[in-house]
Formats: C-alpha cells, structure tokens, sequence
C-alpha cells in the first residue's frame, strides 16, 4: 500500500490523541471494540461492574494505553465518580461507546417487573445516564465528540422464537433517544449515533441454547452470526473524521435478518 494511502487513511480513520471510553468492556463485543479503537490510536478507559484488566491487559500488550474503571451504569453517582477517574487521568473524552447491557428471554406474563426494569434500566437509563455525563465534559472542555450508543435490530424488528418484549423496548428507546440527543447536542458540536447489531458470537451468545440458535440461522440471509469484529468498522467511522456529518443515525448491521 503506497504512503499517501496510509496517511489519508490515518487522517480520517485515525483516532492518536482521543480518548474513548467504552462501557461493558470487559468481554464480548465491548473488549473486541476497546481492542480495536486502541489500535486506531485512541486511549481507552472501560466502565465496568466487575473490572476489566484482561481487556487492559490485552490492549497493553499490543502498545496501547488503558484503564479499568468499577461502575454501575444504572447508578448516576457511580457513573459520577467514574467520570472523575477518567478525566483525572487522560484529562480530557472525546469518544463514548455505550455498550453495557443485559437480555431476558422471558414472555410478557412470565418476567417480572423487576426484571422489567432491570432490563431498562441497564440498556436504556445507563445509557442515557452516561451519554449525559459525557457530553457534560465534552460540553465543558469544548470538545467535538462522539457518542455512539449500542441499541440492536431488535429496537426495529421482533426477534422471533424468544420473547423478549422489555430488550425489545428498551433497544427501540436507545434509538429514538439517540435521534433525540443528536438534536438536542448538535450545537455543541456533539455527535450521537447507534449501531444496531443482529446476532453477534459472544460469550452471551454462547449461552443459549443450541436449539434456539440453529432456529436463527435460517432467518438470517448471510447464515451466519456475525463477529464482535464485524462492528468496529462502523464505529470506527462514527468515533472518526471520517463520520464528522454523521449524526442521529442508526446502523443496522445485522446480516440482513431485518431487512426480510
């Protein structure tokens, strides 16, 4: 590849001297995305309930920078003081990837509203709750940021076999409240997007039951679960110059399953 096409790519794909935070980065599509915003040349903080050093080790190992930051999404003082560690030591976020998030396969009459709610909160109030802490600091120290929240085809589309009404529900209202930041920030010069993925090869994934994952494969036009890997490009691209006119919008990237 001749030079010229390294440095146009660097200058628009390339993140040396941002700062990204990535939630729920300790596994999964979290780690595989704080792992590749690293090596487009961002420093990377993880906010997680249970830590994060294989993912900072992995990221170390590699010449890059990281650090492992314990909080609680759903909880706006945890979030509070994870901010504080964060800019106590890089000093500054340009990038936020809202990954945190749990499912529930249960129907409407089975689930509780406690696991309701403790679907939402997490999926949807922890996102809101620290694309608001980030765009304070962003807001604060002038910086033009990008929030990229994780939402899901299943805020478009039902999923079938399982019931999952309240994941269902709160991916819908990530999206909508993407658009709705999006305006709201625009004028701070504050980017907000979603990627929404299909069925992704993680871990989680990895718990269900194999009869419920071979009922998948055919409704998926690739027939195929996609990798965790498959979704650093996109956001890659939003976190970039390469993104700078991108904003309120989701990205479905899902094999083609929501497009039937």
């Amino acid at each position: 590849m001749r030079k010229e096409t390294y440095i146009m790519l660097d200058k628009y794909f390339g993140l040396k001297g941002k700062v990204a935070l990535v939630t729920g980065g300790g596994r999964g599509i979290g780690q595989v995305v704080a792992r590749d915003l690293a090596r487009a040349g961002a420093k990377i903080a993880i906010f997680s309930r249970s830590g994060a050093d294989e993912t900072v080790n992995i990221i170390k190992e590699e010449g890059g920078d990281a650090v492992s930051i314990l909080v609680d999404v759903t909880v706006e003082e945890s979030v509070d003081k994870g901010m504080q560690v964060l800019l106590d030591t890089y000093g500054r976020l340009d990038i936020v990837f809202n990954n945190a998030g749990i499912c529930l396969h249960k129907s409407a009459l089975e689930a509780s509203i406690q696991e309701w709610k403790d679907v939402v909160d997490t999926n949807l109030t922890g996102e809101y709750i620290v694309a608001r802490a980030a765009a304070k600091v962003m807001i604060d120290k002038g910086i033009h940021g990008s929030i990229i929240n994780m939402a899901s085809m299943s805020g478009s589309i039902v999923n079938i076999p399982q019931w999952q009404a309240s994941y269902n529900a709160s991916k819908a209202g990530v999206i909508h409240m993407t658009k709705s930041l999006a305006m709201e920030w625009v004028e701070y010069g504050i980017r907000v997007n979603s990627i929404s993925p299909g069925y992704i090869a993680t871990p989680m994934s990895a718990d269900e039951a194999p009869e419920l994952i071979a009922q998948w494969m055919p409704l998926i036009p690739m027939h195929r679960m996609g990798k965790p890997e498959e979704l650093s490009g996109a956001i890659i691209f939003l976190a970039s110059e390469a993104g700078g006119y991108t904003t309120g919008s989701d990205f479905i990237i899902d094999g083609g399953y929501s497009s039937l």
